[in-house]
């Protein structure tokens, strides 16, 4: 789903999170996709908070550095919202009424169809399909963002040289990428309910994809995010000790973490220590999602975000959760251009899950 759209045509994937901008160009191959480039660019702390871009003249700079390093063809992007800023609710309209009579209705009184008053918004809305229990109607998904949370996203990406025509919700980028993957990988069946679980800079999220159910209890439709849970743990706990232990400034912590070079004792003192409690986290949420929904057994558990590049993290987890556990890898189908490290994209996929997200709307059908 392609929300809050200026319908584009090529675009780039922008994920703007806590600690980087994160870029990444697809193209057609055959019946699948390829990776034409990509570009990490860290973030200074507090250049983004909770979701939203504090200081635009920084997460400009990182953008226009990731194309500068990246090359993309396409000079338009698609960049994702989230965070208190965007709300979503699923309403039913009359299955008669014109798009233009939808757009209008929704336009005219958002409250109605969002379920609480909203001001400055930007709205969008898409249909989903007819209702289960009213035919007759269809079920529309109505979106809403604050408008200065849509226009820093424009702003920043102008900054960086491109041109915004996609604004998506984070949640459906993710999704997005998610249901590519299980379509990809021939150990995932059809219809089986799987989890991603990204171990974000301050959070970690569980969303499970799967199949809603009827009245009768049976599978019904396409697959999608039917679950989501969130807790607060993040590598910044990892960074922050690196910080305290190492006297380093946080840009040097981030940058020890991620390419090596840390005294002989941080394996043993702080990083099996931290493997150790994200394995705890991440088996506390699948209990959790056990107990509290009725989805059923989880076939698969994928592991994305930067931490699940941490070495024998996997391994852990698995002896922690059982079951079978592997890195969310959306590259893993995909074919790779030759100006793009092979090694150094495999070790960064986990990483890149929105972006993918984000950079498959390229080939979506407006």
């Amino acid at each position: 789903m392609s929300l809050f759209s200026l319908k584009s045509d090529q675009v780039v994937g922008i994920d703007i999170s806590s600690t980087a901008v994160k870029l990444l160009e697809l193209s057609q191959a055959g019946k699948g996709y390829k990776v034409e480039s990509y570009a990490i660019e860290p973030l200074q702390e507090k250049a983004v908070e909770d979701k939203n871009i504090v200081d635009m003249e920084i997460v400009g700079n990182a953008i226009d550095n990731a194309v500068k390093r990246a090359k993309p063809r396409a000079q338009h992007a698609a960049v994702a919202v989230a965070g208190p800023s965007v709300i979503t609710k699923m309403t039913t309209m009359d299955g008669g009424m014109s798009d233009e009579d939808m757009k209008q209705a929704i336009e005219t009184d958002p409250a109605t169809y969002l379920g609480q008053e909203v001001e400055d918004v930007h709205l969008d809305w898409k249909v989903i399909g007819p209702n289960e229990k009213e035919p007759e109607r269809f079920d529309v998904l109505v979106a809403a963002c604050r408008d200065e949370t849509v226009e820093a996203c424009i702003t920043v990406l102008d900054m960086g040289g491109l041109k915004a025509k996609v604004v998506d919700i984070e949640k459906y980028a993710l999704e997005n990428a998610l249901t590519m993957i299980a379509q990809n990988d021939p150990e995932i069946n059809d219809g089986e309910t799987i989890a991603l679980i990204e171990v974000g800079a301050t959070t970690t999220s569980m969303s499970v994809l799967g199949k809603k159910k009827s009245e009768e209890d049976k599978p019904v439709g396409e697959s999608e995010i039917v679950y989501t849970h969130e807790e607060m743990f993040g590598g910044k706990q990892l960074t922050d000790q690196i910080i305290a232990r190492y006297e380093l400034n946080y840009e040097e912590a981030n940058l020890a973490k991620r390419d090596g070079g840390l005294p002989e004792d941080y394996e043993t003192e702080i990083l099996e220590p931290f493997k150790v409690e994200m394995a705890l986290q991440i088996s506390r949420m699948v209990q959790y999602y056990y107990a509290q929904s009725s989805y059923g057994k989880l076939s698969h558990i994928l592991i994305a975000g930067g931490c699940a590049a941490i070495p024998g993290i996997i391994e852990q987890i698995s002896n922690k959760v059982g079951g079978h556990i592997t890195i969310a890898n959306p590259f893993a189908s995909m074919s790779i251009a030759s100006r793009v490290s092979k090694k150094s994209l495999m070790n960064d996929a986990p990483a890149l899950m929105i972006a993918c997200g984000l950079a498959l709307r390229t080939f979506d059908e407006h």
